[in-house]
């Protein structure tokens, strides 16, 4: 009986990787089905541009108080999975803080750091809810944030302060019952956010009131970071796995520079070349484009098609964008989100017609509560 809740776990883990696996799977075969294109060209450049952009956060630095607090959240996220490794393999073998021996006395530590990011994620995610829903800033009111935009955006904001609150909660519960020499309970000490935050509310329960809220916050944060990793399938937050790809396939060239069309250089050239026969060239009716604009996905790019799933839906680029400025609807970010709002609707029909796509008569133009785009 004693393995029964190991048992769970594994079926849990197993189960969780296995549907988002299932996901990712499903979106890789939607960007795939833009054109290719080459970007694996200056690959030290690239990774120099991921590096900076994605890693350090570089182009957040415009806005400074949002951009501190974003990367106190994503360094909090980055590095709480550290313990979040400790809880998955504890929860596999029926161990608790099975890492403690190995780190020693700098375990306390470590986790010390950890409560302290704990509590800076959740700090800025509760200014992060306030700017949104009582600020109000205009950017996250347009029109097309209007339904599931606004609320998968504070839902990812509740969750975040949830599972910080439970880690925190957690740790001051372990802390008592190490006190108390509860079985079961690694002795490491008492850490130093928690021991300030937590314990003193309750350090009077009773030892097994104490072991009821740790375990079911232990479940609780566990079973949360597995919804959470599935739940990004259905949320902007896509962009904590693509942004690292997305900036390393992003353009290298000038901004602005455009690639010319052979047909239209040769027309130019014979223009210049006083000389020249416009008769005797060669036709390249060959080389001109079927197509010119995108009707539907597989008319973008690859990276275009992963640029629509890293969008984060914070719409700098509509706010700082000359036409949408000036009055006119159109909405950069609204682009991205029909473009990865189709990309879905391709899913959903390829996942109701056994892996084929059915011609449905539908493009990037078709979404009825889109904003005009021109």
């Amino acid at each position: 009986m004693q393995f029964i809740p190991n048992l769970i776990f594994i079926i849990i883990l197993v189960g969780s990787f296995v549907y988002f696996g299932k996901n990712f799977r499903k979106i890789i075969d939607a960007i795939n089905l833009g054109k290719p294109v080459n970007a694996f060209d200056n690959p030290l450049t690239r990774l120099g541009t991921m590096m900076k952009v994605a890693f350090g956060q570089s182009k957040m630095a415009v806005r400074p108080i949002p951009a501190i607090l974003h990367f106190a959240v994503y360094i909090g996220f980055v590095l709480i999975n550290l313990e979040v490794l400790e809880i998955i393999i504890d929860g596999i073998f029926g161990t608790h803080r099975v890492l403690a021996p190995l780190f020693g006395q700098s375990y306390k530590t470590m986790i010390g750091f950890f409560e302290f990011l704990a509590l800076s994620v959740l700090i800025a995610c509760v200014f992060f809810l306030a700017r949104r829903n009582y600020l109000k800033i205009k950017r996250f009111w347009s029109p097309e944030m209007e339904g599931w935009p606004q609320k998968d955006a504070n839902t990812i904001l509740y969750l975040e302060i949830s599972f910080m609150a439970a880690l925190l909660t957690m740790n001051g519960a372990d802390s008592v019952l190490q006190q108390r020499a509860a079985e079961h309970y690694t002795q490491v000490g008492s850490f130093a956010i928690s021991g300030f935050l937590v314990v003193p509310w309750i350090e009077n329960f009773s030892t097994t009131f104490l072991i009821i809220i740790e375990r079911v916050l232990w479940w609780f944060h566990i079973l949360g970071i597995f919804f959470f990793l599935n739940y990004l399938y259905y949320s902007k937050h896509l962009h904590i796995m693509f942004a690292f790809p997305n900036t390393f396939f992003s353009k290298l060239r000038p901004k602005g520079q455009f690639d010319n069309l052979a047909a239209v250089m040769q027309e130019v050239n014979l223009m210049m070349d006083p000389n020249a026969d416009p008769y005797a060239a060669a036709p390249l009716a060959e080389s001109e484009p079927k197509v010119f604009g995108a009707k539907d996905v597989k008319d973008l790019s690859r990276v275009q098609l992963l640029n629509a799933y890293t969008c984060t839906e914070c719409g700098r680029c509509t706010s700082v964008c000359p036409a949408n400025l000036t009055g006119k609807l159109l909405s950069p970010r609204k682009i991205m989100m029909n473009t990865r709002d189709r990309l879905e609707d391709i899913i959903k029909n390829k996942d109701a017609n056994k892996g084929t796509f059915v011609d449905d008569g539908k493009s990037l133009h078709d979404s009825p509560k889109r904003v005009q785009l021109i």
